[in-house]
């Protein structure tokens, strides 16, 4: 904050958006697509970390869990699907070879050498459920079963699949691509057929 005259003038310091980040490349938002790279066992965060300081698109989903050792209990941040960091980049060369220059990067997820796109509601849904904080677990990938989609609240129009776990109502939400799931109970959320 400056002084300027009598008048006060806020500076405001902002990190560049990811829209920013592609046209600064030359790049449109819908020129990039949704992928999943492969990470080194327990190399999830680092990996993550240091695309962000590259400048590229990441997103790492987080869930809660209780951790016990002989002397103590912890809460800790543990990456929901283990071995994965998704990347939303352009589909050209020069962009997968950037991401593929990270250490602790195995590989696109996908087709040979260039990996395979991920629908964008699928990262949506995942990325709801983790920024809303919603109690969840890892869950075994399903591809069958009733397709349903949750109206009102801050779920809003999220898709997954209907099942019953312990005796709740449960959703799952799945990344096809990388074969992995999570649930989330529903109790309390309204539910239709998608």
């Amino acid at each position: 904050m400056t002084q300027n005259g009598g008048a006060l003038s806020l500076a405001i310091v902002t990190t560049p958006s990811h829209q920013q980040l592609l046209n600064g490349g030359g790049v449109r938002a819908e020129d990039s697509f949704w992928f999943a790279v492969q990470t080194k066992p327990r190399h999830e965060k680092k990996v993550n970390v240091e695309l962000r300081e590259k400048g590229i698109h990441s997103f790492l989903p987080l869930h809660r869990e209780k951790r016990q050792w002989s002397d103590r209990q912890q809460w800790i941040e543990s990456p929901l699907f283990s071995q994965y960091v998704f990347v939303r980049v352009p589909t050209t060369i020069e962009s997968r070879t950037r991401v593929l220059q990270t250490r602790g990067i195995v590989q696109f997820v996908g087709a040979p050498g260039r990996g395979t796109p991920i629908p964008d509601e699928q990262i949506k849904s995942v990325q709801a459920i983790t920024e809303h904080r919603i109690p969840m677990t890892p869950h075994e990938f399903l591809r069958v079963g009733t397709r349903v989609r949750i109206r009102g609240g801050v779920l809003n129009g999220i898709e997954g699949v209907l099942a019953a776990i312990k005796n709740d109502r449960s959703l799952v939400v799945s990344v096809d691509l990388i074969q992995k799931s999570v649930a989330i109970r529903i109790d309390g959320f309204a539910v239709e057929p998608a």
